[in-house]
């Protein structure tokens, strides 16, 4: 069980920053959600993977989970999906306002320089 949520994390977190690398905003804001989710995974197992167990203590019971990382992963997904909702309005403004969605456009300086014109 461990071994399967650890390798979800990482291939998430792999998928994250490789999109997030890219140079177009769609896939930026796809891996900065697949960083988010492997984040959330990551907290959420903290709280110990076990199967079955209360989020509480009880008497006579062994084993149990945290509630506290599952409390901070309802946190993180009401705060990761407002912050993608404002990313997507600032990439969807950005797009119309100069009909291209590269993420490292040159300024307009750099762009005369580099064609040798003054």
């Amino acid at each position: 069980m461990e071994l399967l949520v650890a390798s979800a994390i990482g291939i998430m977190t792999a998928g994250g920053l490789y999109l997030v690398l890219r140079l177009r905003t769609f896939p930026v804001i796809l891996g900065m959600s697949l960083l988010t989710y492997a984040v959330n995974v990551f907290l959420f197992a903290s709280g110990r993977l076990t199967i079955g167990a209360p989020p509480i203590l009880r008497d006579g019971v062994e084993i149990y989970t945290d509630p506290l990382p599952q409390a901070l992963v309802l946190t993180a997904i009401v705060i990761s999906f407002g912050m993608t909702a404002v990313v997507v309005m600032i990439s969807l403004g950005a797009f119309l306002g100069s009909d291209d969605d590269h993420v490292d456009d040159l300024l307009e300086e750099e762009v005369t320089s580099a064609e040798g014109t003054p």
